[in-house]
């Protein structure tokens, strides 16, 4: 069934159009000409048309049913050539083919209402199923995680950093990350190294070997007193006057074979003096000086040395961006060991100097451990770094992945928590799909039964036989329908056999125009199709003011309309616009009690200015005319006076009777069949006709109650003796009536 229609961009629609939303079983809609009623119709018979491309049907359930739409172009296409298409019916079927057929199409109907049930429960399933995919989208995994570590790892999010494809990542991550967790600080560590720039590979830093510096140091040399043999005989006055630095030096200054005295420049060198100061610095006095010496030469070498590569080191590691060295711990202990060395360099030129004396030099050891450690360990993050260089897409694919492994494991239990429900979710929706499609193939199966079974049942004459009859019944009988000498194919003749398309009133053409649809309707021009659904649009059925012609198509439409109420037969809906009021009035009658039916919707389409407008009233018929609004204050008669009773009933009567029927005064008496009856009859017109007006004949939109009373059981007899009681009756408001006195 059609749910909601959407009309805009095309003839009279503007960009925004209209939108008739709540379509019922029955669905009238009423506008003047120039509205777009015109344009509906058409929009159905040709949906496809590039100039509907901003028109919209929605459906029930989206299932889509066959529209058969009676318009002005349904006249022409089926009597304008004249041949009429054959319409198939079941036919020579029997009264048990015609019940298994029923039976078939009831079990199939019940088998879609429950398919269509469950196919609605599977979509709300499947809406909460999306409903919670996008809850934990949006607040677990974008705003509760993405947001989190997007600062950090966002590099990791790559190809994922939008809403549905983190969430997708996220999932399978759950599903299938195996690498091993590590700890948050590491991984943020390692992601400003592999997530920065692509990293180059970096020296080492030379390490220096400073054992040799502490073993010198340590060396007893130095607090050892350097100092000549004591047995010699000069020995104890060296050693008194504690000269013996200063005679060691001054003796290198001897030349040989000269006798004189370095010091006082005499000639008092002897050669006894000579041999006395050689056994004094004697082989032993001389190694340990010459030691000494070597020892001091050694290490002030290899403290410059040291220096040199220390402060070459602190020099480039301070304009290093990549450097790994504690450059401030470094630059801080180097200062603290060059100036140690400083100090023992001096204590060693001392030392030189005297032997004799005793100096203990400053231990560097500390400072240079500290300093190896600096090195060794900017060394070791050298090395990782170089590896994860030397490495870069593993690592970094590693590194990604122990990222995600991290995210999901600080976030396990929503994420559960949310494939749980997920789940639990999908296994509803999967017993719902396995029910409906069960369903889906049963209604499918019974309908194909249906229509095999009616296959060969079908005939055209069953439509040929009712028309006439139907004809023949509101006395048409001039002409009638008869099968064509070509298949399939009807033809209009006269009683004379000639072909009466051409001579046919414009009121006889719609009568049998409209016959036509309405078989239609019950039938199909493919006779695979007599058991499909469909629904009826039906546009401005009466083209003429004839109002047997009116009454007669607006009776055979509300007995469609009562079967569609009753859901009886293939038609499920029907759509109809008209312009004419007295017809809307007649075909939408209800009933005499009842205001609203609940399966029937009004709608009246307005044209402003260049543009159409539609207004719901939902289930209370808004169209009322002139005419209605008489008989309404003929039924409050008690409240109008006695002028006004005259006024109303002459109104009703030649509006009726005369404009629509085409009576006179004198054709309206000669109903009655006695003179009595027809001497009361013509004494009420000449008493209604005193004071006459005439009628306007407006539109109004709103109900007001006013009435009259007086000649009632005459003006009730007019309509008993022209057999249009059925008429009064709805017009009064009288649902039954037994007794017309």
């Amino acid at each position: 069934m059609l749910k909601s229609l959407k009309m805009s961009s095309v003839a009279s629609f503007d960009s925004e159009g209209i939108n008739i939303q709540n379509l019922n079983k029955v669905n009238f809609i009423y506008g003047t000409n120039g509205t777009g009623k015109s344009t509906i119709s058409h929009f159905f018979n040709d949906t496809e048309n590039i100039k509907y491309s901003n028109c919209v049907k929605t459906w029930v359930n989206n299932v889509e049913l066959d529209s058969l739409v009676y318009n002005k172009k349904f006249r022409e296409e089926n009597f304008g050539n004249g041949k009429i298409k054959g319409i198939f019916t079941l036919g020579k079927a029997t009264k048990e083919e015609k019940e298994l057929i029923d039976t078939k199409l009831a079990e199939a109907k019940e088998a879609k209402e429950e398919y269509h049930s469950k196919k609605e429960a599977y979509d709300r399933k499947v809406d909460e199923r999306e409903g919670m995919i996008d809850s934990f989208k949006d607040h677990v995994a974008w705003n509760k995680i993405y947001k989190k570590y997007e600062t950090n790892f966002k590099e990791a999010f790559k190809g994922c950093m939008q809403k549905k494809s983190f969430r997708d990542r996220l999932l399978v991550e759950y599903n299938y990350n195996n690498a091993d967790a590590k700890p948050f600080d590491i991984l943020k560590e390692n992601a400003e190294t592999v997530f920065g720039k692509r990293p180059e590979t970096i020296l080492p830093i030379q390490e220096i070997e400073f054992s040799r510096n502490n073993l010198i140091e340590t060396d007893v040399i130095w607090q050892t007193k350097i100092i000549g043999k004591a047995d010699v005989d000069i020995a104890k006055l060296i050693q008194r006057l504690n000269i013996n630095d200063w005679v060691s030096e001054g003796k290198n200054y001897i030349q040989e074979g000269d006798a004189i005295c370095p010091f006082c420049q005499q000639k008092t060198i002897t050669e006894g003096f000579k041999k006395q100061l050689d056994r004094y610095f004697d082989k032993t006095f001389l190694e340990s000086t010459q030691k000494a010496k070597q020892l001091k030469d050694e290490y002030v070498r290899l403290s410059d040395n040291t220096v040199n590569i220390l402060d070459a080191i602190e020099r480039a590691e301070k304009i290093n961006e990549n450097s790994k060295l504690d450059i401030d711990k470094f630059s801080a202990n180097f200062k603290t060991l060059v100036s140690q060395l400083s100090s023992n360099k001096e204590l060693l030129n001392s030392k030189e100097r005297e032997p004799s004396r005793s100096v203990a030099l400053v231990s560097t050891k500390e400072q240079m451990e500290i300093i190896s450690k600096l090195i060794r360990d900017a060394n070791k993050k050298i090395k990782t770094h170089n590896y994860i260089v030397d490495n870069y897409n593993n690592k970094r694919r590693e590194l990604i992945k122990c990222i995600w492994k991290y995210i999901i494991e600080e976030h396990k239990s929503d994420i559960s928590l949310y494939k749980k429900q997920l789940n639990g979710v999908q296994k509803g929706i999967d017993n719902l799909q396995v029910l409906y499609e069960r369903k889906e193939e049963e209604f499918q199966r019974l309908e194909v039964e249906a229509k095999e079974l009616g296959k060969n049942l079908t005939s055209i004459e069953p439509t040929i036989n009712e028309i006439n009859n139907i004809l023949k019944f509101y006395g048409f009988l001039n002409f009638e329908i008869v099968p064509s000498q070509e298949r399939n194919f009807y033809q209009i003749k006269r009683e004379d056999g000639s072909l009466a398309e051409s001579t046919l009133s414009e009121g006889e053409i719609t009568f049998i125009t409209f016959l036509y649809y309405l078989q239609l309707a019950k039938g199909a021009l493919d006779r695979n199709k007599i058991s499909e659904e469909r629904i009826l649009i039906i546009d401005d059925p009466i083209s003429s003011l004839d109002s047997n012609v009116l009454f007669i198509i607006s009776t055979l439409i509300k007995n469609i309309i009562k079967d569609i109420r009753n859901d009886i037969g293939t038609v499920k809906q029907l759509l109809l616009l008209t312009h004419n009021v007295y017809f809307h009035k007649e075909v939408s009658f209800i009933d005499g009690r009842s205001k609203e039916c609940k399966n029937t919707c009004y709608w009246i389409l307005k044209k402003h200015v260049k543009f159409s407008h539609i207004q719901f009233f939902d289930k209370k018929n808004p169209i009322k005319t002139s005419y209605c609004l008489l008989w309404e204050e003929l039924k409050e008669r008690r409240k109008s006076s006695l002028l006004t009773i005259q006024n109303i009933m002459r109104r009703i009567i030649e509006n009726y009777f005369k404009i629509l029927g085409k009576y006179s005064d004198d054709n309206i008496v000669q109903v009655f069949k006695t003179k009595e009856e027809q001497e009361i009859c013509r004494s009420l017109i000449a008493w209604i006709n005193d004071g006459s007006h005439s009628l306007n004949d407006d539109l109004y939109i709103e109900h007001q109650d006013v009435t009259i009373e007086k000649y009632m059981n005459v003006f009730h007899a007019i309509f008993v003796a022209t057999k249009h009681e059925e008429h009064y009756n709805m017009m009064m408001g009288i649902e039954d009536v037994e007794d017309h006195d």
